[in-house]
């Protein structure tokens, strides 16, 4: 099963200090308490909160950290991809695996699949026993989808706002953090049923 899905920056940005990434959207597959915090009757659920976003943005730090030392290693150099050519942004994407420790955020031992494309990186927090290869497809598709449909690679791109389109991917493509093993006919339909949708 998948435990969380997350959009965040992966290069600086002027508004941070120069270790840090901005989470821009993150979903929790599951419920809260298991999922993220550890049982704990004594915390608030604005506390709960408060836990679930820390941890969110420790996985964020250290996918960051990872792209870097991609990047630095590859010696490639980030060419500026216009709107219109997300293909092949996808294409030139950075990709990794980072394998998370148990409580360093979550109580279990995680993998932390990313991508980074461009500015941005799109994880998906997998449990360790979950297909990887299955699990880097469906980050792909969910990534190209945001890509083409969100247009997220445009200057004043309004992610944050953009969030129930992203939602409605994730129930499609994701439901309720299951990876789905999908055969050419009803990737298909799948496609259309989501063109459809972001076309509105």
């Amino acid at each position: 099963m998948v435990r969380c899905f997350l959009i965040h920056t992966v290069c600086p940005v002027s508004a941070l200090s120069p270790g840090e990434s901005r989470v821009l959207y993150s979903r929790v597959f599951g419920p809260d308490e298991g999922v993220l915090c550890d049982q704990d009757p004594e915390l608030s659920p604005e506390e709960r909160r408060l836990l679930q976003k820390e941890k969110v943005a420790v996985v964020a730090r250290q996918v960051r950290s990872a792209v870097s030392l991609s990047r630095e290693a590859s010696d490639r150099q980030l060419v500026e991809v216009m709107p219109g050519d997300e293909a092949l942004a996808l294409q030139e994407a950075d990709s990794g695996v980072v394998r998370l420790r148990a409580r360093d955020p979550f109580s279990e031992e995680m993998s932390a699949l990313w991508l980074g494309v461009q500015s941005l990186g799109f994880t998906l927090v997998c449990e360790p026993h979950e297909n990887l290869l299955l699990a880097e497809g469906t980050l792909r598709n969910l990534t190209r989808h945001c890509l083409e449909h969100l247009h997220m690679l445009g200057q004043g791109s309004e992610v944050l706002l953009r969030s129930n389109r992203i939602d409605a991917l994730l129930s499609r493509l994701l439901p309720h953090g299951q990876l789905l093993f999908l055969n050419h006919r009803f990737a298909q339909s799948l496609e259309k049923e989501v063109a459809a949708y972001m076309a509105k």
